[in-house]
C-alpha cells in the first residue's frame, strides 16, 4: 500500500516518495515537499489513504498540459511507465475525473503563485537595462470547449445575428524579458478589457523595474498607476494621442504630460511627466510594398543623457518577448488545440497547471544557464526534450545525476491574482441572459477553492464523466 499511495513516511525510498506519480527531471523544481507544503496551506490533503492521494493529483493535472494530445489514461500510462517492477494503480478516465474535481483549483493557484516570479540573475544583461530588470505586459487568448457550463462564463464572440467561435478565456501576463519568466498572470472572461487584467499585476511592480508595453497600455489612469510603484515604463503610444511639445531635447526626444480625460481631474493638476521618442517605421511587404508610419515611445526616463533615445528605440522590441512566451504556451506546449476541461473551475485548473508547467520548464532553463555558463535554453527547447512526451518511456528522477547544478530558486509564499469572478446561471431551462453582472470576489486564501459543481471533466478522447 505504501507503493501504490505515494504518502511519504519516514525512511521511504526514491520510488516509495515518487510513485506512482512524477515529472521526470522536472520533480527536481516541483518536488514533492513543495507539492505536500502546497497542499497543506491549502487544506485539501487527504484525511484517509487513497491509491490516487492529493500529491499523485497535481502532478497527475501538471502532466495533462504537457501531453495534450493523450487521454487521461494514457497520460498516468506516461507518468508511471518507469517506475519498472513498483506496483501502481491503474485507474479508469471517471476516476481521474472525480480526482481532479476534489483537488479543486486552490493547489495549483497556490503551486503557481509560489513558481511565478523574476529567474534573471544581474549575470544574465539580456534581462536588465542599465541595472533595471526588463518586463513587458500583454495579453492574448486561450480557446475553451463550447459547452454550456462554460459559455455563461468566457463568452463567445457576438456577431449581428449570433454569437460565433470558441469560448475565450482572457490571459494577461508580466514576463521578464531574456528568460521570459512569468513574473506573475491573471484570465477571466473575454470581455473584460486587457487594461483592466493589467491592473492587477501592478503589485508586482517595483523600482528595479522597467516595464514595456504596447500601445494599449498609455491610458493615464494606468501610467499614473505604474508610476506610483517606482517603476519605469517605456511603451508606445495610440495614434489619437497628440502630444504638445514642452521642451525639446537634444537627441530629438521632447518633454510633455499625459493628462487625465476627467475636467475634474485637470482642473486638480493631476499629470504625469513623460518623455517623447518619435521614430518612423518602414514595413516592406513580401510583394516589394512599403509602408511607413510614425511611432511615438512615452516613458518616465527623462535624462537624455543617461537613457538616449537610441538607446530606448533599440530597448522597445524586447516587449515582443510576452509574445514569444505566449508562443511557447499556446503553440508549443498547449500545441494549438482547445483546453480540454468542460467547467469553469476545471478550465481554471487546467490554466494554473498551464502557467506552472510552463514556469518550471523556464527556471530548469534558468538552472541550466547558471550551472553551465554560455548556454541558452527556452522553454519551448525543453518542452520538446521531455522525456516521454512523444512516448512511454518516461525516466524517474535521478535517472540523470549532475545534470542540473543546484541552485537556491528563492520559493517565496505568495498568491496569483485574480479577476473580478461571475455568478453561476440560475438553473433554469431557458436560455442564459444576455449580461452577466460581475460580483467582486475578495481574494481570499488558496484553500478558499471552488468544488467542480458543473459538467463533470472529459479525458483526452472527448469523454464526459
Amino acid at each position: 500500500m505504501s507503493q501504490n499511495s505515494v504518502s511519504v513516511r519516514s525512511g521511504a525510498t526514491a520510488l516509495d516518495v515518487y510513485a506512482p506519480g512524477h515529472l521526470g527531471e522536472l520533480t527536481e523544481i516541483i518536488d514533492p515537499e513543495l507539492v505536500d507544503a502546497v497542499l497543506e496551506d491549502t487544506g485539501v490533503r487527504q484525511q484517509r489513504l487513497r491509491l490516487l492521494p492529493a500529491r499523485v493529483v497535481v502532478y497527475f493535472v501538471l502532466a495533462l498540459a504537457f501531453f495534450e494530445r493523450s487521454s487521461y489514461q494514457a497520460v498516468w500510462a506516461k507518468l508511471t511507465a518507469g517506475l519498472g517492477s513498483v506496483p501502481v494503480a491503474h485507474p479508469c478516465a471517471s476516476s481521474l475525473a472525480r480526482a481532479r474535481r476534489r483537488l479543486g483549483t486552490g493547489p495549483l493557484r497556490h503551486l503557481f503563485s509560489i513558481l511565478a516570479g523574476p529567474v534573471a540573475d544581474h549575470r544574465q544583461s539580456c534581462a536588465f537595462y542599465q541595472g533595471l530588470r526588463l518586463v513587458a505586459v500583454d495579453g492574448t487568448t486561450l480557446s475553451a470547449p463550447d459547452e454550456e457550463a462554460v459559455t455563461w462564463h468566457f463568452r463567445k464572440h457576438i456577431g449581428r445575428v449570433r454569437a460565433f467561435g470558441y469560448p475565450l478565456v482572457r490571459m494577461v501576463a508580466l514576463v521578464e524579458c531574456g528568460t521570459r519568466a512569468l513574473v506573475d498572470a491573471v484570465f477571466g472572461p473575454d470581455d473584460v478589457g486587457e487594461l483592466a487584467y493589467a491592473r492587477c499585476l501592478l503589485g508586482r511592480l517595483d523600482a528595479s523595474m522597467l516595464l514595456l508595453a504596447d500601445a494599449y497600455y498609455d491610458a493615464f489612469d494606468f501610467l499614473q498607476a505604474v508610476q506610483d510603484t517606482g517603476a519605469r515604463f517605456v511603451l508606445r503610444s495610440t495614434r489619437k494621442r497628440r502630444p504638445t511639445v514642452r521642451r525639446p531635447l537634444p537627441d530629438g526626444s521632447y518633454l510633455t504630460a499625459v493628462l487625465p480625460r476627467r475636467y475634474r481631474a485637470r482642473a486638480s493638476g493631476q499629470r504625469v511627466e513623460v518623455r517623447v521618442v518619435e521614430a518612423w517605421l518602414t514595413v516592406v511587404l513580401a510583394d516589394g510594398t512599403r509602408r511607413t508610419e510614425l511611432w511615438r515611445l512615452l516613458t518616465n526616463l527623462l535624462d537624455a543623457d543617461s537613457h538616449p533615445a537610441n538607446d530606448l528605440l533599440r530597448l522597445y522590441h524586447r516587449r515582443w518577448q510576452a509574445e514569444t512566451c505566449y508562443f511557447s504556451l499556446k503553440s508549443t506546449i498547449l500545441d494549438g488545440r482547445v483546453l480540454r476541461s468542460r467547467s469553469v473551475p476545471g478550465l481554471e485548473q487546467e490554466i494554473f497547471a498551464l502557467l506552472t508547467v510552463y514556469q518550471a520548464l523556464v527556471r530548469m532553463a534558468g538552472d541550466v544557464t547558471t550551472a553551465r555558463p554560455g548556454t541558452v535554453r527556452s522553454a519551448g527547447e525543453l518542452h520538446r526534450s521531455v522525456p516521454g512526451r512523444r512516448g512511454p518511456g518516461h525516466r524517474r528522477p535521478g535517472a540523470c545525476p549532475g545534470q542540473y547544478g543546484v541552485v537556491d530558486r528563492g520559493y517565496r509564499p505568495g498568491r496569483a491574482g485574480q479577476p473580478p469572478a461571475r455568478t453561476a446561471p440560475p438553473a433554469s431551462e431557458g436560455p442564459l441572459p444576455q449580461d452577466i453582472q460581475q460580483v467582486p470576489v475578495p481574494a481570499g486564501p488558496a484553500s478558499a477553492h471552488r468544488a467542480d459543481v458543473h459538467t463533470g471533466l472529459q479525458d483526452g478522447q472527448g469523454r464526459r464523466h
